[in-house]
């Protein structure tokens, strides 16, 4: 076994770990470059579930 100082010293010249796949993305979604871009994905997806949905049937006049 090697000794513990030269152990040492090899792990330090690696430095950080680079970030995850699922880190990567969720700080590229929060970005404030993409807010807008993120609320239209948003919204988007939330009239799409409403109109699949019963209660579009709302919007038909009586």
């Amino acid at each position: 076994m090697p000794p513990k100082g030269i152990a040492s010293i090899q792990r330090r010249g690696h430095g950080r770990e680079q970030p995850g796949y699922a880190r990567t993305a969720l700080s590229a979604l929060v970005a404030q470059e993409n807010r807008s871009v993120v609320i239209a994905v948003g919204v988007f997806a939330a009239a799409v579930t409403f109109f699949h949905s019963n209660w579009s049937e709302i919007l038909i006049p009586a």
